[in-house]
């Protein structure tokens, strides 16, 4: 097709944002230098609108659609399938980021080996490496079956062709930054290019049944590059976390259309690939140190699953005008306000002393259920008093002092009894609805300050 009308705009790479000029700083996201140039073909988008109206469904009453049972793939890697909901979904479309060299193409080639055993045919579209760059990882990993095929491809009218042909159960596409559509002028990895190969695989998942999943880059903020539309336009995204320089990493669900959002998933790296974690609690706390200022056992929800997690804080002198708070794992601001609630309701001077926490294990908690540990370790290291071993700490905290209730209190409970917590500082609004578990003592506080006297 001869090409009748072309316009010309530029487009932030970072976050989409069109513009018919070349600006320097993106007005949407703030990033400098992010606009390229790129060409857009009005008459393919007429054609495609042509193409969609003539293949228009007709509405139907609520009641007279007809529900099928979802059918879902198990794969065999319990921590994979927790975070997908239970499995992968026929026809989803899954989008996975995360830091390069973490571990994602390890990890999906695991995903689609565990696949293959079952006797289920699998391809693997790399769009970065050779097949026999492939071949040398999969040696290394262990990883021979016939049913999973691998190729190397970046364009992707022949990936539709090749999947259509094939009608593979699950398809792997590593990475979406590379996939070419040649109707469209703009280089691989655009935001142009990203957004039509993620639009045009969608469809394809959802019209042959084909599970597909996607692999992103993420931007040096944390989040997947290309278009914001992107996590939108796919059935679930997860990211893959950690540290590259640590052995653990956390696979989360931040949105999945057919289970739980923030499941988490932990895998240990070895040198045979990713083995997965079955009892998460106890690997974060398998090197706590007892008896210690600053230390201190919290329980979080990830979805369905408690983990114990251990906070760190360490509270020191400022010689500095602005002291420092260096957070890891929780929220700035929200670490913010209780070093504020501290300095107010339990008279503590922390206006001249830096504070720095953390999450062990290199987990991020985002949930109010532990304010309370926050302050608790904070306090722990100003004053310099250890808290007493096999505590564990929960609850909300108000900006007036008060001690909130929280969800889900007997799934933490449960989980601290089995790692064997003796004692529990809760809400007393929790604590009057709440029934006796055995070998556990727990205390309700509705204050600050009656907390710091119960733990100190």
């Amino acid at each position: 097709m001869n090409k009748i009308k072309e316009k010309t705009f530029f487009v932030c790479q970072n976050c989409g944002y069109h513009a018919p000029k070349w600006m320097g700083k993106c007005p949407d996201c703030g990033e400098w230098h992010s606009f390229l140039e790129e060409a857009h073909d009005l008459i393919h988008i007429s054609a495609r609108s042509r193409d969609t109206r003539r293949s228009r469904p007709s509405p139907l009453p609520i009641n007279d659609v007809e529900m099928e049972d979802e059918r879902r793939i198990t794969i065999g890697i319990k921590e994979f399938d927790r975070v997908l909901g239970g499995g992968i979904v026929a026809g989803s479309l899954v989008l996975i980021g995360g830091d390069p060299g973490i571990g994602k193409s390890t990890l999906l080639l695991q995903v689609l080996h565990a696949l293959a055993l079952q006797k289920r045919r699998v391809l693997y579209i790399s769009g970065e490496e050779s097949i026999r760059q492939i071949k040398l990882r999969s040696k290394r990993l262990g990883i021979v079956s016939d049913s999973l095929l691998v190729v190397s491809e970046i364009s992707l009218e022949s990936i539709q062709e090749m999947v259509e042909d094939m009608l593979p159960e699950v398809v792997a596409v590593d990475s979406i930054q590379t996939i070419f559509y040649s109707e469209l002028s703009s280089a691989p990895g655009s935001v142009s290019q990203v957004r039509e190969a993620t639009m045009r695989l969608m469809l394809l998942a959802k019209r042959t049944g084909v599970a597909i999943f996607l692999v992103g880059h993420v931007t040096k903020e944390g989040n997947i590059a290309g278009p914001r539309l992107l996590e939108h336009m796919v059935d679930t995204v997860l990211y893959f976390e950690g540290d590259r320089n640590h052995i653990y990493r956390i696979l989360r669900a931040v949105k999945n259309r057919f289970g739980s959002t923030n499941e988490i998933g932990v895998f240990e790296m070895k040198e045979s690939g990713l083995q997965e974690i079955d009892n998460p609690s106890a690997l974060f706390l398998s090197e706590r140190p007892f008896y210690v200022p600053g230390s201190v056992v919290t329980a979080s929800i990830e979805g369905t699953r408690p983990l114990l997690l251990e906070l760190q804080a360490l509270v020191t002198a400022s010689s500095l005008g602005v002291p420092r708070r260096t957070i890891l794992g929780l929220d700035h601001n929200r670490v913010s306000l209780l070093v504020a609630v501290m300095e107010k309701k339990l008279g503590f001077q922390l206006f001249n002393h830096d504070i720095f926490m953390n999450v062990v294990g290199g987990v991020k908690v985002d949930e109010p259920a532990v304010d309370l540990g926050i302050v608790s370790a904070i306090s722990s290291s100003f004053l310099d008093k250890p808290i007493r071993e096999r505590t564990l700490v929960l609850g909300e905290i108000g900006l007036t002092g008060e001690i909130r209730g929280i969800n889900l209190v007997e799934t933490r409970l449960n989980e601290a009894c089995k790692m064997g917590f003796e004692r529990c500082i809760i809400p007393g609004s929790n604590l009057k609805h709440l029934k006796k578990i055995s070998d556990m003592t727990m205390v309700g506080v509705n204050t600050v300050s009656e907390t710091l006297e119960v733990l100190f």
